[in-house]
Protein backbone atom coordinates (compact mmCIF):
# COMPACT_ATOMS: atom_id res chain seq x y z
CA UNK A 1 0.00 0.00 0.00
CA UNK A 2 0.97 3.38 -0.97
CA UNK A 3 1.67 5.83 2.15
CA UNK A 4 -0.57 8.67 2.34
CA UNK A 5 0.92 11.76 1.34
CA UNK A 6 1.23 13.26 4.65
CA UNK A 7 3.90 10.36 5.66
CA UNK A 8 5.70 10.21 2.19
CA UNK A 9 5.58 13.89 0.08
CA UNK A 10 7.39 16.78 1.83
CA UNK A 11 9.77 14.91 4.29
CA UNK A 12 13.88 14.92 4.35
CA UNK A 13 13.56 11.97 6.07
CA UNK A 14 11.14 9.23 7.16
CA UNK A 15 11.20 10.84 10.97
CA UNK A 16 7.90 11.70 12.82
CA UNK A 17 9.12 13.80 16.08
CA UNK A 18 6.56 11.84 18.98
CA UNK A 19 4.08 13.90 21.31
CA UNK A 20 6.16 15.30 24.50
CA UNK A 21 4.03 15.98 27.22
CA UNK A 22 4.81 19.42 28.04
CA UNK A 23 8.30 19.47 26.33
CA UNK A 24 6.74 19.35 22.61
CA UNK A 25 5.73 22.55 22.37
CA UNK A 26 5.01 25.89 19.60
CA UNK A 27 8.93 26.13 18.65
CA UNK A 28 9.49 22.35 18.14
CA UNK A 29 7.09 21.17 16.19
CA UNK A 30 7.43 24.25 14.08
CA UNK A 31 11.43 23.69 13.76
CA UNK A 32 10.46 19.81 13.30
CA UNK A 33 8.59 21.17 10.31
CA UNK A 34 11.20 23.33 8.92
CA UNK A 35 13.81 20.69 8.93
CA UNK A 36 11.60 18.48 6.72
CA UNK A 37 10.51 16.16 9.36
CA UNK A 38 6.70 15.66 11.06
CA UNK A 39 6.22 17.78 14.25
CA UNK A 40 3.76 16.62 16.82
CA UNK A 41 2.49 17.48 20.20
CA UNK A 42 0.01 16.19 22.69
CA UNK A 43 -3.36 18.58 22.75
CA UNK A 44 -2.93 18.78 26.19
CA UNK A 45 -0.01 20.80 25.98
CA UNK A 46 -1.75 23.61 24.92
CA UNK A 47 -3.36 24.97 28.34
CA UNK A 48 -5.80 26.33 28.83
CA UNK A 49 -8.01 24.65 26.08
CA UNK A 50 -8.34 28.19 24.13
CA UNK A 51 -4.42 27.96 23.58
CA UNK A 52 -5.25 24.65 21.44
CA UNK A 53 -6.86 26.72 18.07
CA UNK A 54 -4.36 29.55 18.48
CA UNK A 55 -1.10 27.49 18.56
CA UNK A 56 -3.10 25.71 15.05
CA UNK A 57 -3.48 29.02 13.56
CA UNK A 58 0.42 29.96 14.18
CA UNK A 59 1.54 26.15 13.39
CA UNK A 60 -0.04 26.87 9.63
CA UNK A 61 1.11 30.26 9.28
CA UNK A 62 4.24 30.16 10.38
CA UNK A 63 5.14 26.60 7.92
CA UNK A 64 3.22 28.53 5.25
CA UNK A 65 5.23 31.62 5.67
CA UNK A 66 8.45 29.56 5.75
CA UNK A 67 7.68 27.69 2.42
CA UNK A 68 6.81 30.83 0.65
CA UNK A 69 10.36 32.23 1.83
CA UNK A 70 12.18 29.30 0.90
CA UNK A 71 10.45 27.08 -2.36
CA UNK A 72 13.21 25.24 -2.42
CA UNK A 73 13.13 24.08 1.50
CA UNK A 74 10.84 20.66 2.64
CA UNK A 75 8.11 21.62 5.01
CA UNK A 76 6.48 18.49 6.59
CA UNK A 77 3.24 18.50 8.15
CA UNK A 78 2.38 18.49 11.46
CA UNK A 79 0.73 15.56 13.81
CA UNK A 80 -1.80 16.26 16.95
CA UNK A 81 -2.00 13.48 19.69
CA UNK A 82 -5.24 12.56 21.51
CA UNK A 83 -5.34 10.91 24.60
CA UNK A 84 -8.20 8.52 24.38
CA UNK A 85 -9.24 8.06 27.78
CA UNK A 86 -11.77 8.69 30.13
CA UNK A 87 -9.41 10.78 32.43
CA UNK A 88 -8.64 13.44 29.56
CA UNK A 89 -12.12 15.84 30.21
CA UNK A 90 -10.79 18.19 26.86
CA UNK A 91 -11.00 15.16 24.65
CA UNK A 92 -14.44 16.46 22.97
CA UNK A 93 -13.47 20.05 22.97
CA UNK A 94 -9.61 19.34 21.35
CA UNK A 95 -11.47 17.52 18.36
CA UNK A 96 -13.81 20.24 17.45
CA UNK A 97 -11.21 21.91 17.69
CA UNK A 98 -8.71 19.31 15.41
CA UNK A 99 -11.78 19.07 13.31
CA UNK A 100 -12.00 22.74 12.37
CA UNK A 101 -8.55 23.36 11.85
CA UNK A 102 -8.24 20.09 9.26
CA UNK A 103 -5.13 18.69 11.55
CA UNK A 104 -3.41 16.67 8.66
CA UNK A 105 -2.12 13.75 11.27
CA UNK A 106 -4.10 12.83 14.65
CA UNK A 107 -2.21 10.15 17.09
CA UNK A 108 -4.35 8.30 19.50
CA UNK A 109 -3.09 6.83 22.48
CA UNK A 110 -5.14 4.50 25.45
CA UNK A 111 -7.56 3.85 23.63
CA UNK A 112 -9.32 3.01 19.70
CA UNK A 113 -12.36 4.95 19.02
CA UNK A 114 -14.22 4.93 16.18
CA UNK A 115 -15.90 8.14 16.48
CA UNK A 116 -12.46 9.75 17.15
CA UNK A 117 -11.74 8.26 13.52
CA UNK A 118 -14.54 8.72 11.82
CA UNK A 119 -14.10 13.07 12.75
CA UNK A 120 -10.88 12.45 11.47
CA UNK A 121 -11.51 11.00 8.36
CA UNK A 122 -14.38 12.93 7.88
CA UNK A 123 -12.02 16.21 6.34
CA UNK A 124 -9.63 13.89 4.85
CA UNK A 125 -7.06 13.57 8.17
CA UNK A 126 -5.45 10.36 8.82
CA UNK A 127 -5.38 8.62 12.18
CA UNK A 128 -2.21 6.66 13.85
CA UNK A 129 -2.46 4.94 16.71
CA UNK A 130 0.29 3.71 19.09
CA UNK A 131 0.23 0.34 20.36
CA UNK A 132 2.26 -2.06 22.34
CA UNK A 133 1.34 -4.99 21.26
CA UNK A 134 0.32 -7.00 18.23
CA UNK A 135 -3.43 -7.68 19.26
CA UNK A 136 -3.51 -3.92 20.19
CA UNK A 137 -2.48 -2.96 16.65
CA UNK A 138 -5.38 -5.45 15.45
CA UNK A 139 -7.83 -3.46 17.49
CA UNK A 140 -6.92 0.07 16.37
CA UNK A 141 -7.14 -0.78 13.00
CA UNK A 142 -10.97 -2.98 13.11
CA UNK A 143 -11.89 0.17 14.97
CA UNK A 144 -10.83 2.52 12.21
CA UNK A 145 -6.82 3.85 12.15
CA UNK A 146 -5.20 4.34 9.34
CA UNK A 147 -1.98 3.20 10.26
CA UNK A 148 0.25 1.61 13.47
CA UNK A 149 2.67 3.18 15.82
CA UNK A 150 4.60 0.27 17.09
CA UNK A 151 6.34 1.72 20.45
CA UNK A 152 8.65 -1.31 20.96
CA UNK A 153 10.96 -1.61 24.06
CA UNK A 154 13.39 0.85 24.99
CA UNK A 155 11.31 4.12 24.25
CA UNK A 156 11.12 6.52 26.45
CA UNK A 157 7.75 7.44 28.28
CA UNK A 158 5.36 5.33 28.23
CA UNK A 159 6.36 1.87 26.30
CA UNK A 160 6.04 -1.73 25.66
CA UNK A 161 8.92 -4.63 26.22
CA UNK A 162 8.63 -6.62 22.78
CA UNK A 163 11.46 -6.33 20.61
CA UNK A 164 11.46 -3.79 17.83
CA UNK A 165 11.65 -6.93 15.16
CA UNK A 166 9.34 -9.46 16.74
CA UNK A 167 6.51 -6.34 17.17
CA UNK A 168 6.84 -4.96 13.34
CA UNK A 169 7.28 -8.51 12.35
CA UNK A 170 4.07 -9.38 13.78
CA UNK A 171 2.31 -6.43 12.13
CA UNK A 172 3.08 -6.69 8.85
CA UNK A 173 2.15 -10.42 8.73
CA UNK A 174 -1.26 -8.87 8.21
CA UNK A 175 -1.07 -5.05 7.77
CA UNK A 176 0.80 -3.25 4.56
CA UNK A 177 -0.84 -0.17 5.76
CA UNK A 178 1.42 2.89 7.60
CA UNK A 179 3.78 1.58 10.41
CA UNK A 180 5.97 3.98 12.20
CA UNK A 181 8.53 2.20 14.97
CA UNK A 182 9.74 3.87 17.93
CA UNK A 183 11.98 2.51 20.64
CA UNK A 184 15.67 4.13 20.85
CA UNK A 185 16.06 5.42 17.92
CA UNK A 186 18.75 8.45 17.78
CA UNK A 187 20.86 7.63 15.18
CA UNK A 188 20.59 7.70 11.19
CA UNK A 189 21.87 4.13 11.27
CA UNK A 190 18.77 3.36 13.45
CA UNK A 191 15.92 4.67 11.03
CA UNK A 192 17.71 3.02 8.34
CA UNK A 193 17.15 -0.10 10.51
CA UNK A 194 13.85 0.64 11.65
CA UNK A 195 12.91 0.62 7.39
CA UNK A 196 14.68 -2.27 7.14
CA UNK A 197 12.23 -3.81 9.92
CA UNK A 198 9.37 -3.05 8.28
CA UNK A 199 8.44 0.82 9.20
CA UNK A 200 7.67 2.95 7.05
CA UNK A 201 8.98 6.23 9.29
CA UNK A 202 10.97 6.16 12.66
CA UNK A 203 9.21 8.08 15.88
CA UNK A 204 11.84 9.60 17.81
CA UNK A 205 11.31 11.29 21.11
CA UNK A 206 14.26 11.80 23.56
CA UNK A 207 16.85 12.94 20.76
CA UNK A 208 14.43 15.75 20.24
CA UNK A 209 13.61 16.10 24.09
CA UNK A 210 17.34 17.44 24.05
CA UNK A 211 16.84 20.09 21.48
CA UNK A 212 17.03 23.78 22.78
CA UNK A 213 13.98 24.03 21.31
CA UNK A 214 11.81 21.49 23.63
CA UNK A 215 10.17 22.84 26.27
CA UNK A 216 12.37 21.50 28.78
CA UNK A 217 14.71 22.13 32.11
CA UNK A 218 18.17 23.02 31.44
CA UNK A 219 18.54 19.79 33.69
CA UNK A 220 16.62 17.51 32.01
CA UNK A 221 18.40 18.06 28.76
CA UNK A 222 21.85 18.00 30.01
CA UNK A 223 20.83 14.11 32.28
CA UNK A 224 19.90 12.95 28.76
CA UNK A 225 23.39 14.05 27.15
CA UNK A 226 25.13 12.70 30.62
CA UNK A 227 23.01 9.13 30.63
CA UNK A 228 22.85 6.06 28.52
CA UNK A 229 20.93 3.12 28.34
CA UNK A 230 21.53 1.60 32.18
CA UNK A 231 20.22 4.66 33.17
CA UNK A 232 16.49 4.12 32.25
CA UNK A 233 14.24 2.78 34.90
CA UNK A 234 11.12 1.04 33.63
CA UNK A 235 8.12 1.40 35.85
CA UNK A 236 4.73 1.71 36.26
CA UNK A 237 4.49 3.80 39.43
CA UNK A 238 3.82 7.40 38.00
CA UNK A 239 1.00 6.97 35.93
CA UNK A 240 -0.02 3.43 36.06
CA UNK A 241 1.42 2.24 32.95
CA UNK A 242 4.44 1.25 32.15
CA UNK A 243 7.47 3.77 30.78
CA UNK A 244 10.79 4.40 31.10
CA UNK A 245 12.35 7.24 33.20
CA UNK A 246 15.54 8.79 33.67
CA UNK A 247 17.35 7.43 36.85
CA UNK A 248 18.86 10.87 37.87
CA UNK A 249 15.39 11.89 38.25
CA UNK A 250 14.19 9.11 39.92
CA UNK A 251 17.30 9.85 43.02
CA UNK A 252 16.46 13.58 42.70
CA UNK A 253 12.87 13.13 43.77
CA UNK A 254 13.92 10.73 47.04
CA UNK A 255 13.19 7.59 45.35
CA UNK A 256 15.39 4.17 44.78
CA UNK A 257 15.21 3.49 41.29
CA UNK A 258 15.68 0.27 42.02
CA UNK A 259 12.50 -0.48 44.28
CA UNK A 260 9.86 1.36 43.02
CA UNK A 261 6.56 0.06 44.16
CA UNK A 262 4.15 -1.16 41.74
CA UNK A 263 1.18 1.16 41.06
CA UNK A 264 -2.63 0.25 40.40
CA UNK A 265 -3.03 0.32 36.74
CA UNK A 266 -6.49 0.53 36.88
CA UNK A 267 -5.50 4.31 38.56
CA UNK A 268 -4.21 6.38 35.25
CA UNK A 269 -2.63 9.71 35.61
CA UNK A 270 -1.58 11.36 32.45
CA UNK A 271 -1.49 15.03 33.74
CA UNK A 272 -4.31 15.78 32.20
CA UNK A 273 -5.41 17.85 35.54
CA UNK A 274 -4.89 18.70 38.90
CA UNK A 275 -1.60 19.56 40.38
CA UNK A 276 -0.75 16.34 41.37
CA UNK A 277 -0.34 14.81 38.12
CA UNK A 278 1.67 18.06 36.99
CA UNK A 279 4.40 17.40 39.86
CA UNK A 280 4.72 13.71 38.82
CA UNK A 281 5.33 14.31 35.05
CA UNK A 282 7.41 17.67 35.76
CA UNK A 283 9.69 16.22 38.09
CA UNK A 284 10.48 12.58 36.80
CA UNK A 285 11.68 12.86 33.83
CA UNK A 286 11.13 10.35 31.04
CA UNK A 287 13.76 8.82 28.14
CA UNK A 288 14.47 6.05 25.68
CA UNK A 289 17.24 4.15 26.15
CA UNK A 290 18.67 5.58 22.99
CA UNK A 291 19.95 8.17 24.65
CA UNK A 292 23.39 6.95 24.48
CA UNK A 293 23.87 8.51 21.30
CA UNK A 294 22.82 11.75 22.35
CA UNK A 295 26.26 13.74 22.85
CA UNK A 296 25.36 17.27 22.96
CA UNK A 297 22.54 19.71 22.55
CA UNK A 298 21.64 21.07 19.64
CA UNK A 299 19.21 22.61 17.75
CA UNK A 300 16.67 20.87 15.53
CA UNK A 301 18.08 21.92 12.26
CA UNK A 302 21.54 21.02 13.53
CA UNK A 303 20.04 16.91 14.74
CA UNK A 304 18.62 16.41 11.59
CA UNK A 305 21.18 17.53 10.10
CA UNK A 306 23.30 15.20 11.96
CA UNK A 307 20.69 11.96 10.99
CA UNK A 308 20.97 12.98 7.61
CA UNK A 309 24.56 12.57 7.29
CA UNK A 310 24.53 9.23 9.54
CA UNK A 311 21.52 7.85 7.40
CA UNK A 312 23.07 8.44 4.01
CA UNK A 313 26.51 6.73 5.51
CA UNK A 314 24.79 4.19 6.67
CA UNK A 315 23.07 3.66 3.22
CA UNK A 316 26.44 3.89 1.79
CA UNK A 317 27.85 1.65 4.23
CA UNK A 318 25.18 -1.20 3.62
CA UNK A 319 25.68 -0.92 -0.36
CA UNK A 320 29.52 -1.77 0.23
CA UNK A 321 28.53 -4.56 2.88
CA UNK A 322 25.73 -5.85 0.24
CA UNK A 323 27.20 -8.46 -2.39
CA UNK A 324 25.65 -8.85 -5.50
CA UNK A 325 23.58 -11.92 -6.56
CA UNK A 326 25.94 -13.18 -8.98
CA UNK A 327 28.70 -13.33 -6.17
CA UNK A 328 26.94 -14.82 -3.30
CA UNK A 329 28.39 -18.23 -2.45
CA UNK A 330 31.34 -17.57 -4.28
CA UNK A 331 34.95 -18.16 -2.92
CA UNK A 332 36.34 -14.54 -1.50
Amino acid sequence: MALPAALSGRLTLPIMGSPMFISSGLELVIAQCQAGVIGSFPALNARPASLLADWLDRITEENASFAAANPDATVAPFAVNQIVHRTNDRLEHDMDVIVRHRVPIVITSLGARPEINDAVHSYGGIVLHDVISDEFARKAIEKGADGIIAVAAGAGGHAGTQSPFALVEEIREWFDGPVLLSGAIAHGRSILAAQAAGADLAYIGSAFLSTVEAIAAAEYKQMIVDSRAKDIVYSNLFTGVHGNYLRGSIVAAGLDPDNLPHSDPSIMNFGSGGNASAKVWRDIWGAGQGIGAIKENLTVADLVARFKAQYDEALQALARKTPRPDTVGQPA
